[in-house]
């Protein structure tokens, strides 16, 4: 009964993995001039999404059967082409400022998501 509703939890998801996504583009940045390194990046949140849900039984309580460690489960790994730098770097600033938009653009949907339900969780009590 006390449970978070699931569109806030999917919101709480998609914030989650937006930092995590800015995380990685920001050590892309930082290392754009270290010779050898390799751009790295983190699947679309849809993809992330769905390995997580599983096809078998959901857990709805920490007491029940075979729950697992709730939590988002990012897998950050290298991109397989790339354009290498003479040093063999291989991240691409403007590639990186385009991830960095649209990182932005995810994050701010998932606040307005977790903005709206809690507006109309407010109204449905009467504090709205």
């Amino acid at each position: 009964m006390f449970e978070k509703p699931q569109v806030l939890a999917i919101a709480s998801s998609l914030a989650t993995h937006a930092a995590t996504r800015q995380a990685v583009v920001a050590q892309n940045v930082a290392n754009a001039d270290t010779p050898g390194y390799q751009a790295r990046e983190v699947a679309d949140f849809s993809e992330t999404y769905r390995a997580n849900q599983g096809d078998g039984l959901r857990q709805t309580r920490a007491g029940h059967i075979g729950a697992a460690e709730a939590g988002p489960q990012l897998a950050v790994a290298a991109p397989s082409r790339q354009a290498l730098s003479p040093n063999g770097n291989g991240v691409s600033l403007e590639a990186e400022m385009v991830k960095a938009a649209d990182i932005r653009r995810e994050h701010d949907l998932a606040l307005a998501i977790y903005g709206k339900s809690l507006a109309i969780l407010r109204a449905s009590l009467g504090r709205g």
